[in-house]
């Protein structure tokens, strides 16, 4: 665990020379107790992001698609927490018992006592709208949770119109050529005078609101989910440029 704890801490160092990170709610995320986390899903890089914020915090879990699992430095940070792996469609991994899996994991997880992360909408949004239409995964582990289970909703803003989202070239980003940039504008910056994007995690404790939709249907318990990321109406994309000391200003 020392060295999770201290390659943890290295990749969060890093990300925070680019992102100035607000949180509310983080009195939610206390050490003990199961608790199921339901974020919404801007951009890649929230995934990391999150995961890092948890770990500091509680005994974290998330539900990942398994290209992540045999990359370098993050691979080691997801297998370590052990996550569940899930199979992708868009790299022609196909798996008809996903559903089971990740049911079987989150169930587990949540015996043991820990935080399971798990995204609703399964991709980063393509609009300036979370939109979750028909997954099913979120409703399907919400319809079987014990007594004990909290459940806190996870509002993630700041990210769109970063190279980690689909707004900024209107395709899915590559995560290791967006990883592999970030890197080179680190060290343009030297490290410590990379230009800030702002970002804000609120946490909310919704377990009743949950396990009320969980026992209507899976359309209405997205349509909740829908409602409760994008209640603040759409986000705009801002852009904030990558190099200090060049012309240039952050803009909506």
């Amino acid at each position: 665990m020392k060295k999770l704890t201290i390659i943890a801490e290295l990749y969060y160092f890093v990300l925070s020379r680019r992102y100035k990170i607000s949180l509310k709610g983080e009195e939610l995320l206390n050490p003990k107790g199961a608790r199921l986390i339901l974020p919404n899903h801007p951009a890649q890089i929230d995934a990391p992001l999150l995961s890092l914020i948890l770990y500091r915090r509680c005994d974290v879990v998330p539900v990942v698609s398994e290209r992540f699992m045999n990359m370098p430095l993050i691979g080691y940070f997801v297998k370590a927490l052990g996550s569940i792996p899930v199979s992708d469609l868009k790299f022609g991994n196909r798996d008809p018992k996903v559903l089971d899996t990740i049911h079987e994991g989150v169930k587990q997880g949540l015996k043991n006592g820990k935080s399971i992360l798990i995204y609703p909408a399964g991709n980063i949004t393509r609009t300036q709208l979370e939109v979750i239409k028909n997954k099913q995964s979120a409703f399907a582990v919400a319809s079987t949770l014990t007594d004990n289970v909290q459940v806190i909703g996870a509002r993630i803003h700041g990210l769109r119109g970063s190279m980690w989202a689909v707004s900024n070239t209107g395709k899915l980003p590559n995560f290791g050529q967006a990883a592999l940039k970030s890197t080179l504008y680190l060290l343009a910056n030297f490290i410590f005078f990379l230009p800030k994007r702002n970002v804000s995690i609120e946490f909310i404790d919704i377990t009743e609101e949950i396990r009320a939709k969980a026992k209507t249907d899976r359309s209405t318990f997205n349509r909740y989910l829908e409602d409760f990321y994008n209640l603040n109406g759409p986000e705009p994309d801002t852009y904030v440029k990558y190099i200090s000391y060049l012309p240039g200003k952050s803009r909506v």
